[in-house]
């Protein structure tokens, strides 16, 4: 209700003139953005815009994902990550898990998946924040977001019949093989900066870096490679641009979507928008808070109800659920204990952590640094890390030989099972 008479201050016919310039705004802030006249086609559930909105889905879903990369992927195994990850977000809509593998049809119902997706947080700003052009050396501290959506996922296989022991061992054997290249790969890129970092010392014109990086490094040696640069600072900029005229635009496109999800069929559970206002009043506010309130005592009884149904349904499993629910309870005793050590040391709650990438920068000994992290400080974060996920391997590990036990019974021959560590 709050939201529909916020919307009433918006003039229909300014609206309406000012809607094309706002969708293309949000085309252009997204990766593979189709144009306005698709998006009008798709509040009429056009099959001919179905396969640019799956496209941009799978894009806005997967951002890790380069351009040559996305197109290996056939428009079947597309459509099907775009609704394994909606479904695993939370997407309450039930039509859109009902359209046909093949692309062709589901415009209006991927617009409101769209619609959704930016309702749910600053979706244009973490794209390009994501893909934005990076000039220095940089490190990835902490990968919250990336762990978060990592990807397309990984269709499962049911297995037929037993599972070969040997064939895990082999995998597992695999994994590591994989795990050393990739380790061994990092210490010599790290070993590579490192001289480039040493070579080109003083050549900066910030006193605070006081070396080049790999792609300034570059830009000296190939002057090409300048140009190309600058076509994608250039691209950036125009996005940025882009970005800021959809926020100066928002409410336009809301209002809008408010005659789309209008001429949709009812279902039993529609989707609530609630975009951010740039700069509400405090009588506005009133109506919005009034009706979060009132969809949070809805989802309180949901999951009430759920709870119910899942702790009546896993109830009669005996010993085996008890000890399973015991030891999820100590590991979340344990993060809840290691967040309360973070709070202590560091005075907040965000355990004690740097996110995000950081560049890298030599400095010497005694030398006073530049604003940024410190190589003590990340390599306390990264220990810390390193203890809470050693704890963790230690309980799955002793998780897969109870399981292992019980499924092998009186096995026929000896079994092998890895120490700690290995």
């Amino acid at each position: 209700m709050g939201r529909r008479r916020r919307r009433r201050r918006v003039d229909p016919a300014d609206a309406t003139r000012a809607l094309p310039e706002a969708i293309a705004a949000l085309s252009q802030t997204l990766p593979a953005g189709p144009s306005p006249e698709t998006f009008r086609r798709a509040k009429f559930d056009r099959p001919e815009a179905a396969p640019a909105l799956w496209r941009l889905l799978f894009r806005v879903l997967s951002p890790q994902l380069a351009d040559g990369a996305s197109a290996s992927f056939s428009p079947e195994a597309q459509v099907r990550s775009v609704k394994l990850a909606l479904r695993t977000q939370g997407y309450p809509r039930r039509a859109l898990a009902q359209l046909p593998d093949d692309g062709s049809q589901g415009g209006r119902e991927l617009l409101l998946a769209l619609a959704w997706l930016l309702a749910r947080g600053p979706l244009p700003e973490r794209l390009l924040t994501q893909n934005r052009v990076q000039l220095g050396d940089e490190m990835p501290v902490c990968e919250c977001e990336a762990l978060a959506s990592p990807g397309p996922p990984t269709p499962s296989v049911e297995a037929d019949g037993c599972v070969d022991i040997r064939h895990l061992q082999w995998l597992m054997g695999k994994l590591r093989f994989r795990w050393r290249n990739l380790m061994a790969s990092q210490q010599e890129q790290c070993a590579l900066l490192g001289k480039i970092h040493s070579y080109t010392r003083g050549c900066h014109s910030d006193r605070s870096l006081g070396h080049l990086s790999v792609t300034e490094t570059e830009l000296l040696r190939d002057p090409e490679g300048g140009r190309q640069l600058l076509r994608r600072l250039e691209r950036e900029n125009a996005r940025l641009q882009a970005a800021l005229e959809w926020r100066r635009r928002e409410l336009v496109f809301w209002w809008w979507m408010d005659t789309v999800l209008g001429a949709c069929p009812p279902e039993a559970s529609q989707p609530t928008f609630l975009p951010r206002i740039p700069t509400p009043g405090t009588g506005a506010l009133e109506p919005l808070v009034q009706e979060l309130q009132a969809l949070q005592g809805e989802l309180r009884e949901a999951v009430e109800a759920r709870r119910a149904a899942w702790e009546a349904g896993v109830g009669g499993r005996g010993p085996e659920w008890s000890a399973a629910r015991t030891a999820l309870r100590e590991a979340v005793g344990q993060d809840l204990a290691a967040l309360r050590q973070a709070c202590e040391r560091g005075g907040s709650c965000s355990l004690a952590q740097p996110h995000g990438p950081h560049r890298l920068v030599r400095t010497e000994a005694g030398a006073p640094g530049g604003p940024g992290l410190r190589a003590p400080e990340v390599i306390e974060a990264l220990r810390s890390q390193e203890a809470r996920l050693e704890v963790v391997l230690r309980q799955l590990q002793g998780q897969c030989r109870q399981e292992l036990a019980r499924l092998v019974g009186a096995p026929p021959g000896p079994v092998w099972i890895l120490p700690p560590g290995r």
